[in-house]
């Protein structure tokens, strides 16, 4: 069982514990620098956190911070995006969280992208309605190359 809150400050060293996870870096692939170094995370947060047009969610589950649930961009490019802790993968976390997210977030179409090989994102993407709709390209920091990602909808 998870539920979804507010961001709150104090979320944010646990935020910051999970981004910077090698292992979970490199199963996501497509990170930023944010990811590597406090002082561009502290500003990130601080930019999302003050954007009116940014759903950003802290997700719960078994009464710990599990990992975060957002949904930004313009209407018709409006992207989510997820980070939960390697501690909770496979537990159906990630899904129910996106799940959750989904239903408080009305614009449709919602957008997503993942790494070709990252099975487990793409599955949560699916469980939530998402399909796919293409493929690309892009630069994947954590694994310092080119990788396959594959675009997803929810209609």
């Amino acid at each position: 069982m998870i539920s979804l809150r507010e961001v709150r400050g104090s979320d944010l060293d646990t935020f910051w514990g999970h981004l910077s996870d090698p292992a979970a870096q490199h199963v996501a692939a497509v990170t930023r620098q944010y990811h590597y170094d406090r002082g561009h995370f502290d500003a990130h947060w601080a930019r999302i956190r003050a954007d009116p047009d940014v759903l950003m969610r802290t997700v719960v589950a078994a009464g710990e911070v599990a990992g975060h649930v957002a949904a930004y961009g313009p209407a018709d490019e409006r992207e989510v995006t997820y980070w939960i802790d390697r501690a909770h993968w496979g537990r159906g976390t990630a899904t129910a969280a996106l799940a959750a997210l989904i239903e408080i977030e009305s614009t449709r179409p919602l957008h997503a992208h993942a790494a070709a090989d990252n099975a487990g994102s793409i599955r949560v993407l699916e469980k939530c309605g998402f399909v796919i709709t293409g493929h690309d390209r892009g630069f994947a920091q954590a694994r310092q190359g080119e990788i396959d990602e594959v675009l997803l909808t929810l209609s």
